[in-house]
């Protein structure tokens, strides 16, 4: 697992949540860096610290890029 906890694609819910698979991201960073239906891996993951969206993302991550395909 050192090239990332999990690969996957951005969508938005109907709260307006970015999310990839069970992880809530960033809102910030994916507005200002990436865009719906990119493929990401993320990285890093810490608890979601917000009461609102917890239930449904209890991980939440910062650290994510896009998803890199060269071979090793």
């Amino acid at each position: 697992m050192s090239k990332g906890i999990y690969t996957g694609i951005i969508e938005k819910d109907a709260n307006g949540n970015y999310h990839c698979g069970e992880f809530l991201l960033d809102y910030q960073m994916v507005s200002k860096g990436f865009n719906l239906g990119d493929k990401i891996t993320i990285k890093t993951t810490i608890v979601n610290p917000s009461d609102k969206s917890f239930a449904e993302y209890p991980k939440k991550s910062r650290n994510f890029a896009l998803f890199n395909n060269k071979p090793d």
